[in-house]
């Protein structure tokens, strides 16, 4: 059976980018390729961002990679936001006009006793309101929210800076909701995982208007 990935690896130009950014404070290069198999090579710094960008690649079929030198010995922070930066840049450079995406795109993933739904609009409008927990539980400070083990110095905070910044760098209306809360690898895994799957069909080309930007506006 022929997948619509399939078919959009062989009947289009693949839509690459590269990723290039320097400051005093990290340096990042790499590449993207959104017509992929989900192919990585991920090197941040950060344990688990590479992790939960290794599987936004695989399970999103893109192509990634990323390679950092960053201030570590400071936080994580500034490598954890420029890495989104450059992400969001990519995405949006590989994009181009857009013409043809089904633009919208949503994903629900299950993880152990942790479920998290995303939604997409790839319209070059951010709107971000942040991580929401829909689980009727009440809702958490997210600082509060850290790993375990070797994720202790990562936190759902950091995730959530990550998420944000990438959305807005991207220029996309983004939604996060926790269904169902476990601790934070999990509810984070399930929420990249979600994200990956959400571009991937947002990100798709429509056959039916492939050479035309989905919006009444005639321009995104």
């Amino acid at each position: 059976m022929t997948t619509n990935k399939t078919i959009k690896n062989r009947n289009i130009k693949k839509r690459n980018a590269a990723i290039n950014r320097k400051t005093t404070e990290t340096k990042i290069t790499g590449m993207l390729c959104l017509d992929g198999v989900g192919k990585s090579e991920i090197k941040t710094g950060i344990g688990f961002l590479d992790h939960m960008l290794t599987l936004f690649a695989f399970h999103g079929l893109f192509d990634l990679k990323i390679k950092v030198k960053g201030d570590l010995e400071v936080d994580m922070h500034h490598t954890n936001e420029d890495v989104a930066i450059c992400l969001g840049q990519a995405f949006k450079k590989a994009l181009g006009a857009c013409k043809g995406i089904k633009r919208y795109g949503d994903s629900e993933v299950p993880m152990d006793h942790a479920r998290a739904k995303v939604t997409v609009d790839v319209g070059n409008r951010f709107s971000y309101s942040g991580i929401k927990f829909r689980d009727g539980e009440p809702e958490p400070a997210l600082d509060s929210i850290v790993g375990k083990f070797n994720d202790e110095n990562y936190s759902m905070e950091l995730g959530n800076d990550f998420i944000e910044t990438f959305a807005k760098s991207l220029q996309i209306n983004m939604h996060v909701d926790i269904m169902a809360r476990s601790d934070m690898h999990h509810m984070l895994e399930a929420i990249f995982k979600a994200m990956g799957i959400a571009l991937d069909r947002a990100t798709e080309i429509d056959p039916r208007r492939k050479h035309v930007v989905p919006s009444t506006k005639g321009i995104m």
